[in-house]
């Protein structure tokens, strides 16, 4: 094993095996009902084709939330804290389930080595905190459910289509090594 690999740096570039895309989920409006589908494309610098955050008007900044991610295996501890049985994810609003890998590991712990989620290309940016609308939907408590639970934003560096069941691959080389 190399140095580089066994200092924390080396770690956090390293994942067990590759996830899986559960969900695609399109929010075409503010508020709208969300649309689930089986594939989207995904435009390099904007978000997903028919979701809101990609209709935006291009502009000489690059927003850093324009896919949300969430993982499949918080739906169940978010259900228990706000007492449901049951969570579907488009509840949540965010664009992309996926599961099997800590999603939360794919952001990066250090400035100047960013980790890409290799579907469509995507650069995890931060987290995705919840917003007010959660206590709405989710009831008394659900704002503070969500926290810690809400997965992370990512931007769009190369478009291409997605599709559900296709493998998620985390890695910490530059695009063009991938």
């Amino acid at each position: 094993m190399a140095f580089e690999q066994q200092t924390l740096r080396g770690f956090t570039t390293q994942f067990s095996k590759a996830g899986r895309l559960e969900q695609i989920l399109l929010r075409p409006a503010r508020r709208a009902a969300i649309k689930s589908v089986v594939e989207a494309i995904a435009i390099a610098g904007l978000g997903l084709q028919g979701d809101r955050s990609a209709d935006k008007k291009i502009t000489t900044v690059v927003s850093k939330r324009q896919v949300t991610l969430i993982q499949a295996e918080h739906l169940p501890v978010v259900a228990s804290l706000v007492g449901l049985e049951t969570l579907e994810a488009k509840t949540l609003r965010r664009n992309l389930v996926v599961s099997g890998f800590n999603l939360l590991a794919a952001r990066s712990l250090f400035k100047d080595q960013p980790v890409y989620i290799q579907i469509g290309d995507l650069e995890a940016t931060g987290p995705c905190e919840p917003c007010s609308l959660m206590e709405e939907l989710l009831g008394k408590g659900g704002y503070n459910a969500m926290r810690g639970h809400g997965g992370i934003t990512a931007k769009v560096i190369r478009g291409g289509q997605l599709t559900v069941g296709s493998a998620v691959i985390c890695k910490a080389e530059a695009l063009d090594e991938i």
